[in-house]
């Protein structure tokens, strides 16, 4: 009878929660629609091939010949002479490129690379070509290497070999299959981190968790009632996420689906401990938003959802592989894109647990109801 009790008073928790979620449309939002729509803004963007416009600031000089000569054959027949006038490097596999030429001054031409209007000026002294650009910008370098060629001797040839390009349509190897687990990875920390974190410390300067062990609550149950409802919402929004990923982008889940499971539940007790031991003892919301985004936004950034951690400094990749989002969005990418299975999330899965474990007894022991 007593344990009959137990449970029902586990279950009103449970819904209690649940309704606390759903009756937010914000939650709904951030939670299910903002990553869909992330996802395919994204998407999009890398997996459309588009023609590139690039613009070129062309300095007036006189006697120009080469410059004069390309720019007038390659004129764009809709462009005004003395606005701007486009060049297409045609690509079949690639891709177009299209450069608009605009001729300025030197003055209006240093301002505009300023402004990133254009990033590279070019010019021609002495019949020769010179091309001015920040030699760190990767876009500005690309653009230099596909004029050089063509603005060699006033050569009019616009087409490229492309006998050599074999371009990769493999799934797993397009930006969006990249970019899908690492969502998800994102979806589970952002979810239990605000969910948990900010709700318990809201429910704490509202007074709320004084009320609420004042009745004949066990504890226990708020805390894994309130743990299960915001996990079960984790898997809903994690499930939504992946099958518009699949209908969208024919995404599909390469890897053991048991040992997605597994590691999806590791990342949301490993989260989960984690925003417990942050929600402990505080109860000012705005102290708990500034402790919230010190552990968000470092690793939103570092942890490689949106581009490849590897980016960083050498000596920081180990530093960057343990840290918890990290070892969520890899360990996923593994499986979906790789057919990894339990053998090689283990460790990622392992560390989790251990670390959600160590962070929630922590925060049990130090925990404060008013």
């Amino acid at each position: 009878m007593q344990m009959s009790k137990g449970y029902n008073q586990l279950g009103q928790l449970m819904i209690s929660h649940f309704k606390e979620i759903i009756r937010e449309p914000g939650i709904i939002f951030w939670g299910i629609v903002f990553p869909i729509l992330m996802s395919l803004g994204l998407g999009i963007a890398f997996t459309q091939k588009q023609e590139v416009v690039r613009k070129v600031a062309v300095l007036e000089t006189e006697n120009a010949v080469i410059l004069d000569s390309m720019l007038t054959i390659y004129m764009s027949d809709t462009a005004n002479a003395e606005e701007f006038m486009v060049m297409t490097i045609e690509n079949k596999q690639i891709g177009n490129t299209s450069f608009e030429f605009k001729p300025m001054n030197w003055n209006d031409a240093l301002i505009a690379l300023k402004r990133g209007v254009v990033n590279i000026i070019i010019s021609e002294n002495d019949g020769k070509i010179e091309y001015r650009f920040d030699p760190l910008n990767p876009d500005a370098q690309l653009s230099y290497t596909k004029l050089n060629k063509y603005f060699i001797n006033g050569d009019p040839v616009v087409v490229e070999n492309t006998q050599n390009i074999q371009p990769l349509t493999l799934k797993g190897t397009r930006y969006i299959d990249f970019l899908i687990p690492g969502l998800l990875a994102m979806g589970i920390m952002m979810s239990t981190m605000w969910g948990l974190s900010y709700g318990m410390i809201e429910k704490r300067s509202k007074k709320l968790l004084r009320r609420m062990v004042a009745t004949p609550m066990k504890k226990s149950y708020f805390l894994i009632s309130i743990m299960t409802v915001r996990m079960t919402m984790n898997f809903i929004e994690a499930v939504l996420l992946i099958v518009f990923a699949w209908l969208a982008f024919d995404i599909t889940i390469q890897g053991s689906i048991p040992a997605l499971l597994a590691i999806f539940i590791a990342g949301n007790i490993g989260f989960a401990g984690l925003a417990f031991f942050i929600s402990c003892r505080t109860a000012k919301t705005e102290i708990g938003n500034g402790l919230i985004n010190v552990v968000v936004m470092p690793m939103m950034i570092l942890s490689g959802i949106f581009f490849s951690y590897h980016n960083f400094p050498d000596s920081l990749i180990p530093i960057l592989q343990k840290l918890p989002l990290t070892l969520v969005a890899d360990g996923m990418r593994s499986i979906f894109i790789e057919g990894a299975g339990f053998e090689q999330v283990t460790t990622p899965i392992a560390i989790l647990l251990f670390g959600g474990t160590i962070f929630f007894s922590l925060g049990l022991k130090f925990f404060r109801w008013y």
